[in-house]
């Protein structure tokens, strides 16, 4: 497992800029980021092969970053009973707090993504920081 995308958006509304690293707090979840707040919510990480599989039932190719999601992910698919487990990517540690749930915005993006992301978790996860890091395209990834 690794982490294999990072990206930000830099205001509300804003496309998604990947990043090739990045710094990750406790204060502001991924700095640079328009959210920039703690809570269950700070960073919000895809899996590659759940976002393949929405892809597939649309029968179409779209950038991971349709998603809006800080951080993506290989080699795992997140499941309603990783909720409380932590991955771990260096010395920062995520904990993750719910499903990302998607939003009507999908659709706007491609028509049926909603539908399709809604299934097996496929949105990806909601995680707090519990302990900040510098990350980098790459990296390994390990579920504690």
């Amino acid at each position: 497992m690794k982490l294999v995308g990072i990206a930000i958006r830099e205001r509300n509304q804003a496309p998604m800029k990947t990043r090739e690293e990045a710094i990750v707090t406790l204060s502001e979840g991924v700095v640079g980021d328009f959210k920039r707040r703690p809570g269950k919510r700070q960073v919000t990480v895809l899996s590659l092969q759940q976002w393949q599989h929405a892809c597939a039932e649309l029968e179409t190719t779209l950038p991971w970053t349709t998603r809006r999601a800080n951080l993506l992910v290989n080699d795992i698919e997140f499941t309603a009973q990783m909720v409380g487990k932590t991955l771990k990517i260096g010395d920062l540690e995520l904990l993750i707090t719910a499903e990302t749930e998607p939003c009507h915005k999908m659709d706007q993006q491609c028509q049926g993504l909603r539908a399709a992301l809604t299934p097996d978790w496929r949105g990806g996860v909601c995680c707090k920081v519990i302990a900040g890091g510098e990350i980098r395209l790459g990296d390994a990834l390990t579920l504690i």
